[in-house]
């Protein structure tokens, strides 16, 4: 590492004209100029620079070196160049990850629009019930239901939603809820079991449901299809029940299940990416339009 701070500052050295001239452009004292050029050619074992009291020329080693050195400049300015870009205009890939659910309720609508104001920026969006490890899978954000236990993970908590335990009409007008098959997804397991409570808070009039699962589905588009259809009850969170003009109805109306807190998850350790800024205070902006 030295050895590149070396062949920066022998550049300098050369395009200003003079020791004096290149600590004056880098800000350092004349010695440590002169310290950085001695390293340079005893490591090197050459003489790069003849220098008198009012002019220095470069050898034939040197100038060739120089040239190296000067290449080395400008990658690195370059590199300097872009990374700060990058905080300017919005642009390139982003991975972001959420569930079924939410991905066509909240982040894929929140995306759209920024898509077509940033021609550069490019998303990828993956959906899955699963929490998908953000480091192994290359996730820059991660919108979750719930907080996550790794430490090493930056969350925010940025909005809210309950789950509504759901039956199409048809369903319900049999009269025998209990008779009814449970759609589940796989995060809820095979033994289901529901803690209701009656809007308003009352916790006297709590009500326990409990059930074995008849079907079990790792896609919440599929749970939400089979429970439109009939065969069986399951949960759609309400902002989507509110919003769609199905048949579907609450099983237990005048009870609610408890609140799901939806969280924002990243593993920037200090400053956030402006794509990963620019996507979040979108999707937080969707999700106070669409959640109830």
């Amino acid at each position: 590492m030295n050895q590149l701070r070396h062949m920066s500052v022998f550049a300098h050295i050369v395009e200003t004209g003079s020791i004096t001239a290149a600590a004056e452009s880098l800000e350092l004292s004349k010695s440590v100029i002169s310290q950085h050029l001695k390293a340079l050619e005893q490591g090197l074992g050459v003489t790069l620079l003849k220098r008198t009291t009012r002019r220095q020329v470069l050898t034939t080693a040197g100038q060739d070196f120089y040239e190296h050195c000067k290449a080395l400049n400008q990658i690195a300015e370059q590199a300097w160049q872009q990374a700060q870009d990058v905080l300017a205009v919005p642009k390139g890939p982003i991975r972001i990850t959420a569930p079924n659910a939410l991905m066509e309720t909240l982040v894929a609508p929140a995306i759209a629009p920024l898509m077509k104001e940033y021609p550069l920026l490019q998303p990828e969006l993956i959906s899955s019930d699963s929490h998908l490890d953000l480091m192994t899978e290359n996730i820059d954000l991660a919108i979750r239901v719930g907080q996550s236990l790794d430490s090493n993970i930056k969350q925010r908590r940025i909005g809210e939603f309950k789950d509504v335990l759901c039956a199409n009409k048809s369903v319900l007008s049999q009269g025998n809820i209990e008779q009814a098959a449970y759609i589940a997804n796989s995060w809820q397991g095979r033994k289901i079991s529901h803690e209701f409570k009656a809007e308003g808070g009352k916790q006297q009039n709590s009500l326990h449901f409990a059930r074995e699962a008849r079907c079990i589905t790792n896609s919440f588009n599929s749970c939400y299809h089979l429970i439109t259809a009939g065969a069986g009850i399951g949960l759609v969170p309400d902002f989507i029940l509110n919003s769609t003009s199905s048949d579907l109805q609450a099983v237990f109306p005048g009870y609610e299940l408890p609140v799901n807190s939806v969280y924002a998850l990243h593993t920037f350790s200090t400053r956030v990416s402006m794509n990963v800024s620019l996507c979040l205070s979108a999707i937080e902006q969707q999700l106070t339009k669409t959640m109830p």
